[in-house]
């Protein structure tokens, strides 16, 4: 091996080496993990694995995307297995349908129905001025709309990004980039339960998501 050969050898061993120690060196063994490292994906881009159907309509997972397709006129719903408090989830819905949907949080259904017992849900409508990111839910209707000029954020036919944040009664709703709905709640009713994605009653919704990734913020 030529002297130049095995300096370039040694060298790329010595920075291949600095790198794992500096990788290391970022994250010590036995810490706590740090706010930016505790993001985990609750969908595994194959399966539903970790979520649970309620009611008749169709989920399923296509090409790494869940697909929830109407085939009754009634509420269907996909929950994860899992309670959450506080969290914050980002997501990237489409509407492909014309019927609305939503992200419930702090939900709990009625035995062997599709009834929500409680829960409120971050709305998603494709219909301009319809109020996605607005809150609605736990028998109370409409609890906040976004503000007038917020209303044009969605994209109607296309791929739109969720960010929504729940931390006690606080609630905040951020679309494509805007942040549509921050909004404190002065008479809460539900505090613990799942997260579950909605397809409206009336047999038009048909809904794609992806890229769910939630960092669980919830102190039991």
């Amino acid at each position: 091996m030529k002297h130049s050969s095995r300096n370039a050898l040694f060298a790329s061993l010595l920075i291949g080496t600095t790198l794992v120690g500096v990788a290391l060196a970022q994250k010590p063994k036995g810490r706590a993990e740090l706010p930016n490292e505790q993001w985990n994906p609750i969908f595994n881009g194959k399966d539903l694995s970790g979520w649970n159907e309620v009611g008749k309509e169709k989920w399923s997972v296509e090409n790494g995307l869940i697909h929830g397709k109407a085939v009754t006129k009634d509420y269907g719903y996909l929950q994860t297995s899992k309670d959450y408090k506080d969290f914050q989830l980002s997501m990237r819905f489409k509407c492909v349908g014309e019927g609305n949907s939503g992200v419930f949080f702090h939900t709990r259904f009625k035995a062997g129905t599709a009834n929500v017992s409680q829960g409120l849900q971050f709305e998603i409508d494709p219909t301009i001025v319809h109020h996605t990111g607005g809150l609605y839910g736990d028998g109370r209707g409409w609890i906040v709309w976004p503000s007038p000029e917020n209303e044009y954020v969605i994209r109607m036919e296309d791929w739109n990004d969720y960010m929504l944040k729940v931390e006690g009664n606080h609630y905040v709703a951020r679309l494509n980039g805007v942040v549509v709905v921050d909004f404190t709640d002065p008479s809460p009713k539900s505090f613990d339960g799942t997260i579950a994605l909605q397809l409206h009653a009336g047999g038009t919704g048909d809904m794609l998501f992806k890229d769910l990734f939630l960092r669980d913020m919830s102190v039991r």
